[in-house]
């Protein structure tokens, strides 16, 4: 499953409606570069069921703004537009699958 390149134009279309799982993330982040891997286990793993996005705080200032983002790795869990659940660091894949239940 691709993953999404959000930018502050396309984030709010993009969490519109169903469960999005929103990796922000910078280039330069040690612990994000780690996580990776493991987003795009979570796209193969949910495919069809979730939509999986990041979105490169440096280049998308605007939104990682607007979700108070001051730690990276951080992911949000958004249902219907709604942010659900906020996950900050480098976690068990298990707590971010769990998220997604």
């Amino acid at each position: 499953m691709a993953i999404l390149h959000l930018t502050d134009d396309t984030f709010a279309g993009a969490i519109a409606s169903g469960t999005v799982l929103v990796d922000f993330w910078a280039d330069w982040c040690g612990p994000c570069k780690m996580l990776a891997p493991l987003i795009e286990e979570l796209a193969e793993d949910f495919e069809g069921t979730v939509t999986v996005g990041k979105l490169d705080t440096d280049a998308s200032g605007q939104t990682a703004a607007a979700f108070g983002i001051s730690a990276i790795p951080t992911v949000i869990v958004f249902k219907n537009g709604v942010e659900a659940t906020r996950i900050i660091g480098v976690h068990p894949k298990e707590d971010y699958a769990a998220a997604l239940a």
